[in-house]
């Protein structure tokens, strides 16, 4: 169903005229009063920089994204829902703990035919305020009709502001760089980058190797999907799946180190397919590569329904961590050496969005 017939020619022009700012969304976390909140976000029991639970983080931030998508979707389909399509990209731009209150400021940057982009800026509040993060989500508007869940045509936005066009850009950009990504991710290795991958595997017939073979960092877990974990309808919380995920990467990074590993980017997560009550889920975190000291993890999920037993990933993470000392100095990590053919292609995908 289109907008031309759910509203006439003065609504619609009016509905045209909605502008980046009028999709506002704020929420707080108001670690400062609420004592018990706080508590559940804690990293550690004790006193450290940096004393948040990223995991957490994310989960908040799917919600909000949520939140700030459905508002402006239900302005056209007061009974659509919007689900999360993708988080293109997070940003640590600082750490942060549970002393001060949190404010996530979003709004939608970018409408497609049925998709929207959401971004959100994490600011810490109070003394010393700052930037935490930068995210950027794409949410997919869906129809609840005989529970079919087909797309939405939705309208666009209205660019008033240099600001606002500037957003909308950035996002275009964003849009064509994962395009490009999935392109490249698909083409053969390229003559200087097969002679880098045959070097490594020359390396490691050295018995002096230098360094962590892949398949000595995975990590595996398993769980049942329940309803407690229920957002829309038989469907999990796909904040809930995240937050899973990226604790066991967290988990599978400190394999690499002694020192302290915190969060510095989500490169990307992918939503494939729902998760339904009932489901078995198999996550499993891989260290694919390291910088000079960075760490990339990839963490997948894997479905499998209860009744059917058809199995599917339903989502696939790529986390960099930064390793540290206790001065939050940035400290060497040893080197990732692939050994299979899966392996290479993993480290090589890293490889080419490398951070060191």
């Amino acid at each position: 169903m289109t907008i031309a017939t759910r509203h006439n020619d003065s609504e619609h022009n009016e509905l045209e005229q909605i502008t980046p700012f009028d999709t506002r969304y704020l929420f707080v976390l108001p670690f400062s009063t609420d004592h018990a909140l706080a508590r559940r976000f804690l990293a550690r029991d004790s006193d450290i920089v940096g004393n948040m639970r990223f995991g957490k983080l994310l989960e908040t931030l799917d919600k909000v994204a949520e939140n700030t998508a459905l508002a402006y979707v239900n302005r056209f389909y007061p009974d659509a829902r919007v689900v999360t399509a993708a988080i293109d990209s997070i940003v640590v731009r600082d750490l942060t703990d549970t002393t001060h209150d949190l404010v996530f400021s979003a709004q939608i940057n970018h409408v497609g035919k049925s998709s929207m982009e959401v971004g959100i800026r994490v600011e810490c509040l109070g003394v010393g305020s700052h930037h935490v993060a930068s995210c950027y989500f794409t949410m997919v508007a869906r129809s609840t009709e005989s529970g079919e869940g087909k797309s939405l045509i939705l309208p666009p936005l209205h660019y008033q502001l240099k600001i606002e066009e500037k957003r909308h850009s950035k996002a275009e950009l964003r849009r064509l760089a994962y395009r490009e990504g999935l392109a490249k991710a698909d083409q053969m290795p390229s003559l200087d980058e097969y002679l880098f991958l045959k070097k490594l595997h020359k390396e490691q017939e050295s018995a002096e190797i230098e360094g962590i073979r892949a398949n000595e960092l995975v990590l595996e877990s398993t769980i049942r999907a329940y309803p407690e974990q229920e957002n829309v309808p038989k469907t999990v919380f796909g904040g809930y799946l995240i937050r899973k995920a990226y604790e066991l990467a967290a988990l599978t990074a400190e394999k690499v180190t002694a020192d302290r590993v915190i969060p510095f980017q989500v490169n990307r997560i992918n939503f494939n397919q729902p998760v339904l009550l009932g489901d078995q889920l198999k996550f499993t975190a891989r260290v694919v590569y390291t910088g000079k000291t960075s760490i990339t993890v990839q963490s997948d999920i894997e479905r499998s329904g209860r009744t059917d037993g058809v199995k599917a990933l339903s989502n696939s993470c790529l986390f960099t961590f930064r390793n540290v000392g206790n001065d939050m100095e940035p400290l060497p990590v040893p080197f990732i050496y692939p050994v299979t053919y899966a392996e290479d292609a993993r480290f090589l995908n890293a490889y080419r969005q490398r951070v060191d």
